[in-house]
């Protein structure tokens, strides 16, 4: 944990510091991830660039923040390894790997001055530009190479890394503001890029703290994981006799002597057991199990106010422990077992998406996709759950494509196929062009050339207003988004469909499949079935219950 008061030297900036400005740079972005969300081009009620390079920086953060010994090396090994396992959705990915670049010089250095700062900035747009397959102008990459490029122009004569900083940010800044000019859907929308933004903002926290701006540095993380399967039963449930562990500190306001710390404890022993009770002129640390936590958070505060209250219920983490345990028994008895020849992993979401790749044999299902898109780290653990010599994984989502591909980097054990699926119309169509007597290769070639074929349209509603394609959307128009552009905007569920399938059919087409989601009802999805048979007799036409959140239909035409 970062304590220690520092001591800054305007031209240099060491390991402590270092660390300092990054958990601060990963907090202001944390603190603007909504308004970042707010930022993409399509208002759709999933934006999530903001969550995505936040959960990324987040992920980094805890290491760094968990420290016992700060060195640049080590530093950047947490830097490096947090953000690349805990990448999320494109931006995230790239944002990853701008710290990957970064820390390879800074793990170089015992401190950074203006010079070895500029060739950070440098290698880290390097690297990023690397990891993107067609890097496109106008995004977060741009912004990165802006200020890498003015950093290498002011390094030579300026020594003063607050100025040093303070002209980085402000050519950073004016570079965003000319990312509309150079993606007319961003000038059309009225935005900047979204991920530009949330790269600003990480570089606005860092030198607020190079100047010494208070800034809560402790990084708590949750850590959000894919969905995992429950194969094996749970051991036995213990028995808890006291379920929640209760923490908290009394700011002692009365008298508080040997006496009345004896008379607390008793207390506290009568209603629980555990008991520690440290104290001071100032203050008393209370730890007991109870199963009344009210009862001894009244008792202390008839001795002063209380902060730093903590109440964890240890019987629902037990239960999640005897799960744990479980999963990892079954995946140890697994792992004894011989490796099959071929796997199949697939980001789902919605019940009746799963049942449709588990019917088509896919051996674990992600859960995710535009509302939440899994980590890097999540697809490892798919990799490491499934028991296979080669590996196909199904993304999906165009955002979650460069995270299967990282995952795939790191993976050494087995050989893992990324099929670049947009959609899960393109997924589903992969997995079913799969063939058993054809090698891994040749299955990979047919899916790459199968998924070509699918069009996929997706019925939501808008958040915000906004023009997109020369079409006006007020908040709460139902849109159809097609692969690479806005199809249909309108106030009719139905009519929307309909006007989306036309921009999708044309004479090559033989079939359109409905997913309806947990929002639409059965019977409207078989009705709008119906008057596309009508209006496409050369199609077939089938309903299926994909039961995704947020779009109302998700139409697929092959």
């Amino acid at each position: 944990m970062i304590k220690e008061e520092l001591v800054v030297d305007a031209n240099k900036i060491d390991a402590k510091l270092c660390a300092r400005m990054f958990l601060a740079g990963a907090k202001n972005l944390e603190a603007k991830k909504e308004w970042i969300n707010e930022l993409n081009v399509f208002p759709v009620p999933d934006g999530d660039t903001g969550t995505n390079m936040t959960m990324t920086i987040m992920s980094a953060a805890k290491e760094v923040s968990e420290l016992e010994e700060i060195t640049m090396e080590r530093l950047a090994k947490a830097i490096s390894t947090g953000s690349l396992r805990g990448a999320r959705g494109n931006s995230g990915v790239i944002l990853s790997q701008l710290f990957r670049g970064f820390t390879k010089v800074m793990a170089e250095n015992e401190w950074l001055d203006t010079q070895i700062l500029a060739e950070a900035l440098t290698k880290a747009v390097e690297t990023a530009y690397k990891a993107v397959m067609k890097p496109k102008e106008g995004t977060i990459l741009t912004v990165a190479k802006g200020a890498a490029e003015k950093a290498q122009e002011l390094a030579e004569n300026i020594k003063d890394m607050s100025i040093f900083i303070s002209e980085v940010l402000t050519e950073a800044e004016y570079v965003l503001s000319q990312t509309p000019e150079m993606l007319p859907v961003l000038k059309e929308a009225g935005v900047v890029d979204s991920g530009g933004q949330g790269l600003l903002e990480v570089l606005k926290g860092a030198y607020d703290a190079f100047l010494g701006k208070e800034t809560a540095y402790r990084i708590e993380l949750g850590k959000p994981k894919a969905k995992v399967k429950q194969t094996a039963a749970p051991k036995e449930e213990v028995d808890i006799k006291f379920g929640y562990c209760t923490e908290f500190i009394v700011n002692l306001e009365k008298e508080y002597n040997d006496e009345t710390e004896m008379e607390f404890k008793g207390f506290l022993n009568s209603i629980g057991d555990s008991i520690v009770l440290v104290s001071d002129d100032e203050i008393v640390k209370v730890h007991v199990h109870t199963n009344d936590p009210g009862l001894a958070l009244q008792r202390a505060l008839t001795y002063g106010s209380l902060s730093r209250i903590k109440i964890d219920n240890m019987r629902e983490e037990h239960h999640e422990k005897l799960i744990k345990d479980a999963e990892r028994l079954a995946k140890e008895q697994e792992k004894q077992m011989p490796r099959k020849e071929v796997g199949f992993i697939c980001v789902s979401v919605g019940e009746g998406m799963a049942e449709i790749f588990k019917s088509l044999g896919a051996d674990y299902l992600i859960e995710g996709g535009q509302t939440m898109n899994p980590s890097t780290q999540d697809v490892l653990e798919a990799i490491d759950h499934v028991n296979a010599e080669h590996i196909f994984v199904f993304p999906n989502n165009k955002n979650i494509i460069l995270a299967a591909n990282q995952a795939k980097l790191l993976t050494k054990d087995k050989d893992i196929f990324v099929i670049p699926t947009k959609t899960v119309p393109q997924g589903i169509t992969a997995l079913i062009s799969y063939v058993a007597e054809k090698t891994p290769q040749e299955n990979e070639k047919a899916m790459l050339e199968e998924i070509t074929h699918v069009k996929t349209g997706q019925i939501t509603y808008a958040v915000r207003d906004t023009k997109i394609d020369e079409k006006e959307i007020h908040k709460d128009d139902i849109m159809g988004l097609g692969d690479h552009s806005l199809l249909a905007v309108g106030q009719n569920l139905k009519e929307v469909a309909l006007e989306t399938v036309k921009g999708m059919v044309d004479e090559d087409s033989e079939m359109i499949t409905i997913y309806y989601g947990d929002q639409t009802d059965e019977s409207d999805a078989e009705e709008l079935a119906e008057e596309l048979e009508e209006q496409y007799p050369e199609c077939d036409v089938e309903v299926q219950n994909g039961g995704q959140p947020i779009y109302y239909y998700v139409i697929s035409v092959e």
